[in-house]
């Protein structure tokens, strides 16, 4: 997988799969070119079984895929997740001193659409209930509590009670505390689109300081068979380092 590192297989169940990912790894593949990917590596581990992505992440997001083994499974647990019974606990460092031990962000998000305050197709960001644009919006809201805090970053514990595209980042944005290293919702989004074409370089490191958003899904948790059931993913190296400095 070139130089991304391998995914880590946290929970083996006849039902399901739990699995680190690591950052700069596809969950899917988005397209045939022969990119590495989760689920590739998934189905190279476990050859002619059945495996299916429960959750997803950013191809920079780190941490916690529910697999499922079986269709029965994958149905199963596609129920949990739309009647919400799957709970996600993020970390995320940010930028910026957040004052409040504990928030909650409670509100919408929608694409943009391109002009020239937002050059970027795929952002998001809050969309109010009478925009005069009528742009479509999806309920959202995300829990935080404050772990530690520094005078130039904090580091949060985040709960997406919704799961909307981009959701945790939208709202950190909103906050004023985007994720370190985001390069959409960051500084200047700008800097993803010279990202995308020329790859990384001296200004995104000066920007930026992370060449991935600094976003970790560390633990899930869900009730199968009448029994409670908690996995954590350990904190990559890259944001062990950062964090070490708070």
């Amino acid at each position: 997988m070139s130089r991304i590192e391998l995914p880590l297989l946290l929970a083996e169940d006849p039902d399901f799969l739990v699995v680190a990912k690591p950052p700069h790894l596809l969950s899917h593949p988005t397209r045939p070119d022969g990119k590495p990917s989760l689920l590739g590596w998934l189905q190279e581990k476990y050859p002619g079984e059945f495996v299916a992505l429960v959750n997803r992440l950013d191809r920079e997001t780190s941490g916690t895929i529910l697999v499922a083994r079986s269709p029965e499974a994958a149905s199963r647990l596609g129920t949990l997740t739309m009647r919400r019974e799957i709970h996600k606990y993020y970390l995320a460092l940010v930028t910026g001193r957040v004052e409040t031990e504990h928030g909650i962000m409670d509100a919408p998000i929608g694409r943009l659409g391109i002009s020239p305050e937002n050059p970027i197709w795929l952002r998001r960001g809050i969309i109010p209930p009478d925009d005069p644009l009528g742009r479509k919006t999806a309920e959202a809201r995300t829990e935080y509590w404050r772990l530690s805090v520094s005078e130039k970053h904090s580091l949060l514990r985040l709960q997406a009670h919704t799961g909307r595209l981009h959701q945790l980042r939208v709202h950190l944005a909103h906050l004023g505390h985007p994720v370190v290293g985001d390069k959409i919702y960051g500084p200047d989004p700008n800097l993803y689109l010279k990202f995308i074409a020329e790859g990384w370089t001296d200004e995104h490191q000066r920007v930026l300081g992370l060449p991935r958003h600094a976003l970790h899904a560390a633990e899930i948790s869900f009730r199968w068979n009448e029994q409670d059931r908690t996995f954590s993913a350990p904190l990559p190296q890259d944001m062990q380092e950062l964090v070490a400095l708070l």
